[in-house]
C-alpha cells in the first residue's frame, strides 16, 4: 500500500485535496448549514457531474497525497469507497468513523481514517473512546477532525455535522493531550467554511503557535493571500484544503492546477517538529 506519509521538508506548507460527498454526489457546501433537522436547507455551492472516482485519480496523477474523502451524512457510502478503490492508500476517509467501521474503511483502501463526533460524550473528549480506537487502527492511521466555531474570544470543537457545541475548545493543553493518539489534525473553521470570504486568521494563528503532530487547516480560503496568511502565520507547517474557491469546484478565484504546481508532494512523516 502507499504510504501517503512521504519525507518532506519540515516547514514546507502543502496542499491537500478533498473530495466532500453529499447524497452520494461530489459538491461543496457552506459548512453550517448542514442539518439533519433540516436536510433542505443545505446551502450549495457546487455539483458536479464528475464521480468521485474521477477526482481520486486527478490527485493521484498530481500526486497530491493525504487528501480526504469526507462523507456528508448518509448514503455515501458507495461513492466514498470508489473514490478509495480509485486511489488505494492515498486518501484519508472521515464521516460517521466509528470503532465499529474504522478497520472496514481501511481495508477499502483509506490510508486513515478521520474522526471527530465519536470520540466526544456529553460535550467532552471520551478519553477511553479514543484510546481504544486509537489501538486498533494505530496511531500513525488516526487523524483528529477538530473543526470548530467562534463562541467569544475561544474556538470550541463542534460536533454531529457542526451543529453540536461542546465544552473544548482549541488551547494547546488539548492539542499536546491528545496528540499521541493520532497522527495528524484536521480543523476547519466552520464558520467561514464554503463562504469564500476568508479564513479564520486568528485560529490559523493559534494552531500555527503551536509546535506537534501536523494540521490541515480548511475554510473560507480564497485567495492566494489567503494562502500566504496560512504560510505566514504557521511558519510552513500547516497544510491546508480548498474548496469552494477552487475552479475544479466551480470556483473563480484558485486554480487547482496552480496549488497542485506550487503546494503539491507528499506530506511530512509522524515527527514532533522542532
Amino acid at each position: 500500500m502507499l504510504d501517503y506519509r512521504e519525507d518532506r521538508a519540515i516547514d514546507t506548507m502543502r496542499f491537500r485535496p478533498c473530495i466532500d460527498l453529499h447524497q452520494g454526489k461530489v459538491k461543496q457546501i457552506v459548512g453550517g448549514s448542514l442539518s439533519d433537522d433540516d436536510p433542505e436547507g443545505v446551502q450549495t455551492n457546487f455539483e458536479t457531474g464528475q464521480p468521485p472516482e474521477w477526482f481520486a485519480r486527478l490527485y493521484r496523477r498530481d500526486n497530491l497525497t493525504g487528501g480526504h474523502v469526507i462523507q456528508l451524512g448518509p448514503g455515501n457510502r458507495q461513492a466514498a469507497e470508489a473514490a478509495l478503490a480509485a486511489w488505494p492508500g492515498g486518501l484519508q476517509l472521515g464521516g460517521g468513523v466509528t470503532i465499529d467501521n474504522a478497520a472496514r474503511w481501511l481495508d477499502a483502501g483509506a490510508a486513515a481514517v478521520i474522526v471527530t463526533s465519536w470520540v466526544f460524550h456529553h460535550g467532552t473528549v471520551d478519553m477511553d473512546r479514543l484510546r481504544q480506537l486509537s489501538r486498533l487502527v494505530g496511531p500513525d492511521r488516526l487523524v483528529l477532525d477538530l473543526s470548530c466555531r467562534r463562541k467569544g474570544d475561544d474556538y470550541f470543537i463542534v460536533t454531529d455535522r457542526w451543529q453540536t457545541f461542546t465544552r473544548e475548545c482549541i488551547t494547546p493543553r488539548l492539542l499536546d493531550r491528545l496528540a499521541p493518539f493520532c497522527y495528524e489534525y484536521l480543523v476547519h473553521g466552520v464558520d467561514v467554511e464554503g463562504r469564500c470570504q476568508g479564513i479564520e486568521t486568528d485560529l490559523v494563528a493559534l494552531l500555527g503557535r503551536w509546535a506537534g503532530i501536523p494540521i490541515t487547516y480548511a475554510g473560507g480560503i480564497d485567495s492566494q493571500a489567503a494562502l500566504e496568511t496560512i504560510q505566514r502565520l504557521g511558519d510552513g507547517r500547516i497544510d491546508f484544503t480548498v474548496g469552494s474557491a477552487l475552479d475544479i469546484f466551480g470556483g473563480r478565484q484558485l486554480a487547482y492546477r496552480d496549488l497542485a504546481r506550487r503546494y503539491g508532494g507528499g506530506h511530512s512523516k509522524n515527527t514532533k517538529r522542532r
